[in-house]
């Protein structure tokens, strides 16, 4: 059983989940997660490392980062609360910026995702003692199942 706290310590002692923009307001993105940030906004959907990667190539030809680096700038993007990554069923990293809070139902049979129309978990308030100095940055909700036309396509099944 919890203790009983005093009236207005349980405010005190939450904290919204928010991301973090940058490690300082006066340091800038380096430039090559600012393009892959700026790519990512334009596109308007998710996008593989591997379709980044390309799209890059297209507009910059031979002298645009390779794939390890897009990982890489990707990866410390998430790091700084900016980009968030999900997985579909095959193991395939998807990102988007983080302002755009999408969540999904995934079918485990065909992968098809649609996206929910919004976010069931919106404003997230966390107890601070829970979070025993965890800072969330963001947060991803993804639902698992099967879709109608797989389900249909099973029962149908002998």
């Amino acid at each position: 059983m919890r203790a009983q706290q005093p009236a207005g310590a349980a405010e005190q002692n939450r904290i919204e989940a928010r991301p973090v923009m940058a490690e300082s307001a006066d340091e800038p993105l380096p430039r090559r997660q600012q393009q892959l940030l700026a790519e990512l906004r334009t596109h308007g959907g998710e996008l593989s490392g591997q379709q980044l990667h390309a799209r890059l190539r297209l507009r910059q030809g031979p002298e645009a980062m390779g794939l390890a680096t897009v990982y890489r700038h990707l990866r410390q993007l998430q790091q700084r609360g900016l980009v968030r990554c999900r997985h579909r069923p095959s193991g395939e990293a998807l990102f988007a910026p983080q302002e755009r809070d999408e969540h999904h139902l995934t079918c485990v049979d065909c992968g098809h995702s649609r996206v929910l129309p919004h976010c069931p978990l919106s404003q997230p308030d966390l107890p601070a003692t829970e979070l025993g100095g965890f800072l969330p940055l963001f947060h991803t909700l993804e639902f698992f199942g099967l879709c109608a036309a797989c389900r249909q396509q099973q029962q149908s099944e002998p």
